[in-house]
């Protein structure tokens, strides 16, 4: 893949807690100059990443960000906010209690919550892989599936367990099959890094390092 189809790949993100409104202004600017195609910014922000991105890219909200256990009628709330502010794509993060519990029918009202808010808008089901062994990460992307999720996610990169692999990638992409899209997110910094987890199945790429994989990619400046 050149370097103008593997930006349109990418979400750009802008998630620290600590991040001001200087720092959610460059990352807009990177995304504008290196074309990238998302830009994922936590949900008091998207009003105005949209503002300054307008057409140019998909601003991503975050829900229940990054532990997942507010109330599912709290999560739904917030995805009816950041759509009213500009949000085209909405990353929700499931609650890991929950799904640890076996408690499959909690999990999916959880997602579905959000997805019946949404609307047409796509969702992105967050499962923090790494913190989940391998039977329950199956059946987390079950869950999403029938909950309508468009999108299931590896991680928030919060996580003290740990960001993507390429073997969860892979899990994922087996269990969801090609309707499905899977999101590698969680510690991606280089163009080996992307092009691995494309390798294994991923079809959209969340990092906070766009420009830096973009650059590493042969030609002369921004695509």
């Amino acid at each position: 893949m050149n370097r103008r189809e593997i930006a349109r790949l990418l979400d750009h993100s802008v998630l620290k807690p600590e991040a001001t409104a200087d720092d959610v202004r460059a990352g807009a600017a990177v995304v504008r100059e290196w074309r990238v195609g998302q830009y994922c910014v936590q949900p008091c922000r998207v009003r105005d990443a949209a503002a300054v991105l307008g057409d140019g890219a998909v601003v991503i909200a975050v829900v229940g960000f990054p532990h997942g256990c507010d109330r599912s009628e709290i999560k739904a709330r917030a995805c009816d906010l950041a759509i009213a502010d500009g949000a085209r794509e909405i990353d929700m993060v499931v609650n890991l209690g929950f799904l640890r519990d076996g408690d499959a029918g909690a999990v999916r009202e959880d997602i579905a919550a959000v997805v019946r808010a949404a609307g047409r808008v796509p969702v992105k089901a967050i499962l923090e892989t790494a913190a989940l062994d391998d039977e329950t990460k199956r059946l987390a992307c079950r869950i999403a599936v029938d909950a309508g999720a468009a999108f299931v996610k590896t991680s928030t990169g919060f996580h003290p367990a740990g960001g993507a692999t390429v073997a969860d990638v892979a899990l994922m992409r087996s269990v969801v099959g090609e309707a499905v899209g899977v999101k590698a997110s969680g510690g991606i910094r280089t163009l080996d890094d992307v092009r691995a987890m494309l390798r294994a199945g991923a079809n959209r790429i969340g990092t906070s390092a766009s420009a830096a994989i973009l650059a590493a990619i042969p030609g002369d400046g921004a695509p």
